[in-house]
């Protein structure tokens, strides 16, 4: 496993951070959170078009660049540090689960309309605490399938055009469906969240009638749980940008904020909490890109479930840890002026205490790898 980043990686990652630093800064941020659909649709296609990050995961043939889980990694990352507030990971996350479907012309011609820039989410979750696969039933009909429930914290689910949905059959069976936003009795929701920087929904299907074509996937529950592993992973990209973020952030300000006569910064008291803030990003971010190597090696076939999974909950528990560590250490170099809207270090803390029990907290997914250990598996 080579754990050095090629030139191709580098110039991807410093494009990024380039473009980003552009067209995400705290004002276009506040405004985006604000709007009613939690983003700027004009950035989302300049985005698309742009920078083609919609496209990085899929395959040549299918119109994409096909490029693997480091790089996408590596842009989530950036786009943590920036809070970019645009539908970048619940796109990722429908494109990872299309490409794990058989291949199909429903399944092309959604590749296609997200690769042209349409929005498509994934309805994975009744939203308990153990983000169990649940919430939504499907029922066989001589015209084809009904779906009833509802499904939260679906990331942009109000905006989507297309909901991909998990639902069980009667015969507790997993099946994935493609179901058009305008669909009767679809009802999609923007969720009120302490974060508002990562917009939520619920969806709802009051018997929503889908056409037997709008199956993608029958008995898929181990890809489910593997792409939801891989979602993990994503965030924890999120989540080390954030916290890379909230340390440069802090460190800028301690060294202007000055108190009996010279710069906080200076303080040694000051440099210690600095100094556990950066050892908790870079164990962070070692973690995030030896998991991102193990998705990539699950996407080509290499790595298996149980090994994915370990991964995920590895990297899960230090990022998530890590963001809320230096956000809300942040918040203390600040003072008490660092919860205030004024400053940013306070949409940072928000993220990371919202993503930090999105798809399990850190204790969730220690218990997790504890029990692999002593079962030995």
């Amino acid at each position: 496993m080579n754990f050095r980043f090629s030139d191709e990686q580098r110039m991807i990652f410093d494009t990024a951070s380039a473009f980003l630093a552009e067209v995400s800064d705290s004002a276009a941020t506040r405004t985006a959170m604000a709007s009613a659909d939690g983003f700027d649709l004009g950035l989302w296609q300049r985005l698309c078009s742009e920078m083609f990050w919609q496209g990085l995961l899929i395959p040549e043939d299918e119109g994409g660049l096909e490029l693997g889980y480091v790089e996408m990694v590596g842009v989530l990352e950036k786009a943590g540090e920036r809070l970019l507030t645009a539908p970048l990971y619940s796109t990722v996350l429908a494109t990872t689960l299309l490409l794990r479907m058989p291949p199909s012309a429903a399944r092309s011609a959604l590749l296609e309309r997200i690769l042209a820039g349409e929005l498509v989410a994934v309805a994975h979750t009744s939203g308990d605490r153990d983000w169990r696969i649940g919430g939504i039933t499907a029922h066989e009909t001589p015209d084809g399938v009904v779906l009833s429930g509802s499904s939260r914290f679906v990331s942009f689910g109000h905006s989507a055009q297309v909901l991909l949905c998990l639902a069980h059959d009667s015969q507790q069976q997993l099946n994935l469906y493609a179901v058009e936003r305008d669909a009767a009795g679809l009802c999609c929701e923007r969720l009120p969240t302490m974060d508002q920087t990562r917009a939520m929904a619920q969806v709802t299907f009051n018997d929503v009638s889908v056409s037997p074509s709008a199956c993608l996937g029958t008995g898929v529950q181990q890809i489910a749980a593997d792409v939801l592993n891989v979602a993990r992973i994503l965030t924890a990209a999120d989540q080390v940008g954030g916290a890379q973020a909230a340390l440069d952030i802090s460190i800028d300000y301690v060294k202007e904020r000055q108190q009996f006569g010279r710069t906080i910064a200076s303080y040694q008291a000051i440099k210690h909490k600095a100094a556990d803030m950066m050892t908790k990003v870079e164990g962070a971010r070692s973690l995030l890109y030896y998991a991102a190597c193990i998705a990539d090696e699950w996407r080509t076939g290499y790595a298996g479930s149980a090994t994915l999974a370990e991964a995920a909950s590895m990297v899960s528990a230090s990022a998530g840890e890590a963001y809320f560590f230096n956000a809300g250490t942040g918040i203390q170099l600040h003072g008490g002026v660092g919860i205030t809207e004024e400053y940013d270090i306070q949409l940072y803390f928000k993220r990371a205490r919202a993503t930090e029990s999105y798809l399990g907290t850190p204790a969730d997914h220690r218990e997790h790898i504890a029990s692999l250990l002593l079962d030995g598996e």
